[in-house]
């Protein structure tokens, strides 16, 4: 049990268990808008307020409504509240009548949805002729044409979740571009600044995400726009988000301890030298680090006999005492010029970045708190 200073705020797990709710069905609550969160504490973690919790409990039908508002079914159980099969269901399903509200990924790497069992409902009662006889030609078109609407359905609710969550213009670019892969993001973001403190803000992973390989190859492709309509749609979303983020304050350059500091550079006192702003080649991302040039090898001329022919040059006779082994004049690993391991480059990389700053701007804390 975790409570803030007051029994002011509740941790989520204690709000869950006053509201009678399991975990699940909590951070369904909470996503849907039916139970609000604050951030609390410098991390921004969000937590339930004790007159919310009045509030819910207050209600008439507690806890049976608020537990129904929250029931999630599967197919199966979707086709039995409206009477027909489950294949009519996902035929339905497939074309967009109702959205579903979450996924899972089972250990035969088949997807499988769940909707609110209060908006199948809905749809039963608003849609009747649907339920029974053959479905409309448009409907039969789009499903001999292998369409699939609950991908995109699911990401269109998630990105209302994600922006209702948060005020930062900034954390709203970033809900956006998370529906995007990076390279639809980098030819909207030229801004190699702006893409690490939009990848810096992106929202965590939807709740149940699998760790399996497999299955979280399948799971993250369904967080992605793949959809050429829904693509450009999130792509000019992502523009005119960056211009309202922009207009508010512009992206912290690596190194930075505030995120709204100025780009433009402080005037150089009078007779000083300016030393131009190098940044950290790891914090851009596409750019390789800096690497050392070595020296340049000397050529060497060889000499002319008499006949036209090349002569081999005998060697250094201190070299070749020294590797006993090896034919006088045969280069070997002591010719080339000395360079440094890949262990000593990387560790001067590694100290280079401990000195030019902390890691992310702010002390390395979002600057949003997603919930």
């Amino acid at each position: 049990m975790t409570v803030d200073e007051g029994a002011r705020t509740v941790a989520p797990g204690r709000a869950a268990q006053e509201l009678e709710l399991r975990r699940d069905e909590f951070r369904l609550a909470v996503q849907l808008g039916l139970v609000r969160t604050v951030p609390v504490g410098e991390g921004g973690r969000r937590q339930v307020e004790r007159c919310e919790l009045d509030r819910l409990t207050a209600a008439p039908d507690f806890p049976a409504g608020l537990r129904e508002r929250v029931r999630a079914v599967g197919t199966g159980e979707a086709a039995a509240l409206l009477e027909i099969t489950p294949e009519r269901f996902t035929r339905l399903a497939r074309t967009g009548h109702v959205s579903p509200v979450r996924f899972s990924v089972n250990r035969y790497r088949a997807v499988v949805w769940s909707y609110l069992a209060e908006e199948v409902a809905e749809f039963g009662l608003g849609r009747p002729a649907l339920l029974t006889g053959r479905l409309p030609l448009d409907l039969r078109e789009r499903l001999a044409a292998h369409e699939d609407l609950r991908p995109r359905n699911w990401r269109a609710r998630r990105l209302g979740v994600l922006l209702r969550g948060t005020d930062d213009p900034w954390a709203r670019a970033a809900a956006i571009a998370s529906l995007l892969d990076p390279v639809q993001i980098a030819e909207v973001v030229d801004d190699p600044y702006e893409r690490t403190h939009l990848d810096r803000l992106r929202p965590p992973a939807p709740p149940g995400m699998p760790v399996r390989a497999g299955a979280h190859e399948i799971a993250e492709r369904l967080t992605r726009a793949d959809d050429p309509d829904e693509i450009l749609w999130h792509r000019m979303s992502l523009a005119l988000a960056l211009d309202e983020a922009r207009a508010e304050r512009p992206a912290p350059y690596p190194g930075e301890r505030t995120p709204d500091r100025s780009r433009t550079p402080a005037p150089a006192a009078a007779g000083a030298r300016p030393v131009p702003f190098i940044a950290p080649a790891a914090a851009v991302p596409g750019i390789p680090p800096v690497l050392s040039v070595p020296p340049p090898v000397p050529v060497v001329v060889p000499r002319v006999g008499a006949h036209g022919a090349a002569v081999r040059p005998a060697g250094n006779p201190a070299r070749a005492a020294a590797h006993p082994g090896r034919p006088a004049g045969q280069p070997g690993r002591a010719d080339r010029p000395p360079g440094r391991s890949v262990r000593t480059r990387f560790l001067d990389r590694f100290r280079r970045g401990k000195a030019t700053g902390e890691g992310r701007p702010g002390g390395g804390k979002r600057s949003a708190a997603w919930p």
